[in-house]
């Protein structure tokens, strides 16, 4: 009995109980230090990922990379530049150029407005906002998968060729898909321990004031909460209305501001897109292509990945997917269709992506070495290489600035005879330099239309002879892509014309757009 007693320790003799120290980050401060210092090499390397990223990017997407944010930030801070038929018909909003506006004040008052701090300040905070959002989604990814799957969807999210190519660019899809990315991170989905409405439904507000077409992204997670949330009611009143209401105010308050009218820019874009169908003006798409050429290119090598990460959390992530599908869907209706308006689908798509990755095991290092390699082949063609053109023939443009010594020379007068917009303006000279394009507004109803750059394309010699019918009234520069050099030729040597620069464009000529681009000066 002693024996058995003295093994079993009874009485005020016994000793403490010693606990088995536990792993989990749940119950260990050291661990969550390590899970901090964790995010805090994630987020540098992001940061120093991103800024790199956007260094290597050094060719033109669309012209709305500058007609829609620089241009008019430069007009508003400078007072001088030019709008598109869109700002006087008050289709856009202020709000996003406004965000530029302030860094390109800031520049201006402290006497530090070069052309190329105009030209990559924007594009480094773009940058460092994309890497903030890629920390963010990384952050969510931890909570809702396992180290291991989290780290995989994370890779896949960095290696994708067209995030790539468009998250370091002052487009406002950019920014809709940035502020998708965060408002994810907030957003209750299932497993999701950082979910908060007013945070989610803030960015998604100020996603839908940046560019209305948001909510196309989110009407389907919006409808998705609405069914999850108890209390229906308080959601309502208490976070729909009040903080869509507001966004709606401030983006009228500051539209108002600067149109110096009450404008409902979000009104006024369904308006022309939809009703009016202006969107088809710019071109038009069969319903099918998102789904047979948009979808694929956007998503890229990732896409196997992401059909068989879709078959292994379809129940889990049905929510996402749906939203994926219901993007694609929607965007198919409309006639006018580009790739970058499915954007904001890939951080949806990656987490698919990642899942695929992290059950391959065996061949899982192989298949991330040909998705790395693959998607940078693609990602340093089109950010090196691919229509660089109309940004070098700015830097070109620019030395027009300089002042000259000689008083007999001329004032510089160019004429761009392109497609409307190719190329960038004011913004990328920086300076009250005379220059013109081609018009191309669509077709509002309005008597007496027509478009300047059709006519042009129709017949330009008869064109150039009709605008120009004296040698007085002729710019000193043309800038034309190589196609139209034959079917002009006999107006540039007419009218002395030499050509002073040949500038890559692109190795794939289509249409109006050529290989090169050329400059000629008239002597």
């Amino acid at each position: 009995m002693e024996n058995l007693r003295s093994r079993l320790k009874f009485g005020s003799k016994a000793e403490d109980v010693k606990l088995r120290k536990r792993r989990s980050l749940l119950y260990s401060k050291e661990d969550g230090t390590l899970l901090n210092h964790g995010i805090l090499r994630v987020a540098v390397f992001t940061v120093v990922f991103r800024l790199v990223n956007c260094l290597l990017v050094q060719t033109s997407f669309v012209p709305d990379e500058y007609w829609q944010s620089l241009e008019v930030a430069h007009r508003m801070v400078f007072n001088y530049g030019y709008l598109t038929w869109e700002w006087k018909a008050g289709i856009r909003g202020f709000t996003y150029p406004l965000f530029f506006a302030f860094f390109y004040k800031i520049l201006h008052l402290l006497n530090y407005d070069t052309v190329y701090l105009l030209i990559w300040l924007p594009r480094v905070v773009q940058a460092l906002l994309a890497a903030f959002a890629d920390v963010k989604f990384f952050s969510l990814l931890r909570t809702l998968e396992t180290e291991d799957t989290a780290r995989w969807a994370f890779f896949c999210h960095l290696c994708s060729w067209f995030s790539w190519f468009c998250c370091t660019r002052t487009l406002t899809n950019t920014t809709e898909t940035t502020l998708t990315c965060l408002a994810l991170f907030y957003f209750p989905l299932p497993g999701a321990k950082t979910s908060s409405s007013g945070k989610y439904l803030s960015l998604v507000a100020l996603a839908v004031v940046v560019r209305p077409t948001a909510l196309i992204v989110w009407f389907p997670l919006l409808l998705y909460h609405f069914w999850q949330e108890e209390n229906k009611l308080r959601l309502i009143t208490r976070s729909y209305i009040p903080i869509g209401m507001s966004a709606v105010l401030i983006s009228a308050l500051i539209d108002c501001l600067f149109y110096e009218k009450w404008t409902l820019v979000q009104f006024n874009f369904i308006k022309f897109n939809i009703l009016h169908g202006v969107a088809g003006f710019y071109g038009s798409h069969p319903w099918h292509w998102y789904f047979t050429q948009g979808f694929a290119v956007v998503v890229g090598p990732h896409l196997p990945f992401f059909l068989h990460g879709c078959s292994l959390a379809f129940r889990k992530y049905k929510i996402l997917l749906a939203t994926v599908v219901w993007i694609v869907a929607v965007y198919s209706l409309l006639p006018h269709k580009e790739f970058r308006f499915i954007y904001p689908v890939l951080p949806f798509c990656m987490i698919f992506c990642g899942i695929s990755l992290a059950r391959l095991k065996a061949w899982r290092r192989p298949a991330a070495a040909l998705l790395a390699v693959s998607n940078l082949v693609l990602a340093l063609y089109t950010g090196l290489v691919h229509q660089r053109g109309t940004l070098d023939v700015m830097g070109h443009l620019q030395t027009l600035c300089e002042p000259t010594v000689d008083p007999a020379r001329p004032q510089s007068d160019v004429l761009f005879l392109m497609p409307c917009h190719s190329t960038p303006y004011y913004s990328h000279v920086h300076c009250p330099l005379k220059m013109r394009i081609l018009e191309c507004p669509p077709d509002l109803g309005e008597d007496g239309y027509f478009e300047e750059a059709a006519q042009f394309y129709n017949n330009p010699l008869l064109w150039l002879r009709t605008s120009f019918p004296y040698k007085s009234s002729l710019p000193t520069h043309l800038v034309l892509f190589d196609v139209l050099e034959k079917e002009i030729s006999t107006f540039l040597q007419g009218n002395n014309f030499t050509r002073t620069a040949e500038i890559f464009h692109s190795h794939v000529a289509e249409g109006r757009v050529g290989g090169s681009i050329f400059i000629y000066e008239r002597h």
